[in-house]
């Protein structure tokens, strides 16, 4: 096997997704865009760009690939898996008033931008689809798991469990996701001018929401996080990645599929954390540290287990 050449194909996958996050810090410190810019970007994608793109990547998928309830299954245990374990060492290792953000941060990927665009450079339309798929169950597993370590640990919070389902059923991706599996299943025709519409504001998607990714990273972050915020990113970029591939592999898992595991099991700490934390006036700081520690390690550990797949063999 030519390593050199698996290497160059590991780099054809994560360079072009990681470049864009990078530019993404470029233009900010250039002043190219700013916070307004991001916000609006970040709510076009999220609302509108981002469902397109999943609905009709599943609209065009064969349903019968793209939908594996198997794949679905392991993802679901393994994230279980790994909050457990990640809970019990944070009760050993880390502050009580810490835990919630630590595990959050420890377990929780970002999925949705990083990881799909991630399938979709590997695997392309089976990557989309199948990635697309995906995201649904992993927003209504990783927001629950969220909500509960983060109210454990806030004595002063409760959680709003009715807000939280209502915001799960009304979340942009859930309901692309939801309308487009009937509509795939029964093949419902489609206008092809608004197909070709559609895929003219779904392509906006994944390079606008790296770049926001890379805009609202602080590199001073790095400087910052100590301890338990590398602590915390170890586990999210190392551990649980390589733990829960190895895992999906000794269930049987291979190829697109085990590739696709590792992709989102692989992603960097989810903006959205951040977010949550400070919501529910937690350590903010802390959690800003993981995603951003994690984030900017992305591009090396995720090109690094890309390679190591490859060269094995096994995806």
């Amino acid at each position: 096997m030519d390593l050199f050449a698996v290497f160059l194909q590991t780099l054809n996958v994560t360079l072009p997704v990681f470049s864009m996050v990078f530019l993404g810090i470029g233009l900010k410190k250039a002043g190219w865009i700013d916070d307004r810019f991001i916000d609006t970007a970040s709510t076009l994608v999220f609302k509108g760009s981002m469902p397109t793109l999943v609905f009709i990547s599943i609209v065009k998928a064969d349903l019968s690939q793209a939908l594996l309830p198997g794949l679905m299954a392991f993802f679901t245990v393994a994230t279980f898996a790994c909050f457990g374990l990640t809970w019990l060492w944070a009760i050993w290792r880390v502050e009580r008033i810490e835990r919630g953000v630590y595990v959050q941060g420890a377990f929780r990927g970002n999925c949705g931008i990083v990881g799909l665009a991630l399938a979709a450079s590997m695997y392309g339309d089976f990557g989309l689809s199948a990635g697309g798929i995906l995201v649904g169950l992993v927003i209504l597993l990783y927001n629950t798991l969220s909500v509960l370590i983060l109210t454990w640990y806030q004595p002063d919070q409760q959680a709003d469990w009715r807000s939280i389902s209502r915001g799960i059923a009304t979340n942009p991706l859930i309901i692309g996701t939801v309308v487009a599996i009937p509509v795939a299943a029964i093949g419902a025709p489609i206008p092809e001018w608004l197909m070709t519409s559609g895929e003219y504001f779904a392509r906006l998607t994944l390079p606008l929401a790296l770049i926001c990714i890379g805009g609202t990273l602080s590199l001073g972050a790095l400087y910052e996080a100590r301890g338990i915020a590398f602590s915390a990113s170890l586990i999210k970029m190392v551990i649980f990645p390589a733990g829960a591939t190895l895992a999906a592999w000794l269930c049987g898992f291979a190829g697109r599929e085990l590739g696709l595991l590792y992709l989102f099991f692989a992603t960097p700490s989810a903006a959205a954390s951040f977010i949550m934390v400070q919501a529910m006036g937690g350590n903010a700081r802390l959690a800003a540290n993981i995603v951003a520690v994690t984030t900017l390690a992305a591009s090396a550990t995720i090109t690094a287990g890309v390679f190591t797949l490859t060269a094995l063999g096994v995806i």
